[in-house]
């Protein structure tokens, strides 16, 4: 009976399988090998004391590069500050220089121009202080708010309404919308009998 079939030869239609000389022997070919071969390295005690010692000096040339921003900012801060302190007090000597010159003058000086003198020292005053962001506050006749005012007194005034301010002892300054001296005033106070009455 004549076969077909050979020794040695496939069956038809049916390829011989190839070997690739670069596919991966089983042994390496394994999923395990990769992991082993990394847990091996990364468990390297050299190569963790590396690591380690990179990450130290990062750390360290981060806190020292911190460290000198600080100081770098407080510097600048306190130059900043004393630099307005000169130009305040620079602008300030010409408002002394009026004053001196008021006093050493021969000439005669009666009543209203020396109040005229004073007004003009005053507002020269209030020009330099508005240069430098610092306003005075009209509180007569505004209601009385404790963040911005500071009672002294208080008083009873059937004409006006309950907690306003009827007299300013002592103005209050303001830089921006921070209160930079509050206010001393007399306080309308309808609560009570008429009278004035000091607050405790």
């Amino acid at each position: 009976m004549n076969s077909k079939k050979k020794r040695g030869v496939q069956p038809e239609g049916r390829a011989a399988p190839t070997i690739n000389p670069e596919s991966p022997s089983p042994a390496t070919d394994s999923p395990n090998a990769p992991v082993a071969v990394a847990a091996s390295a990364s468990a390297d005690p050299a190569i963790l004391q590396q690591e380690l010692a990179a990450q130290k000096n990062d750390y360290l040339r981060l806190a020292a590069d911190f460290d000198n921003f600080k100081k770098r900012t407080r510097r600048d801060s306190e130059q900043q500050a004393a630099a307005e302190k000169e130009a305040f007090i620079g602008d300030l000597l010409p408002v002394l220089d009026n004053l001196e010159r008021a006093l050493t003058s021969e000439q005669s000086t009666d009543s209203e121009q020396l109040r005229q003198g004073v007004t003009m020292t005053l507002q020269q005053l209030g020009q330099l202080l508005q240069r430098h962001g610092i306003e005075a506050v009209e509180d007569l006749g505004r209601p009385f708010d404790p963040h911005r005012h500071e009672a002294v007194s208080v008083r009873h005034d059937s004409s006006q309404p309950d907690q306003i301010i009827l007299e300013v002892i002592q103005r209050g300054y303001c830089r921006g919308d921070k209160v930079f001296r509050p206010s001393k005033v007399i306080v309308n106070d309808l609560s009570h009998s008429p009278g004035v009455r000091h607050a405790g």
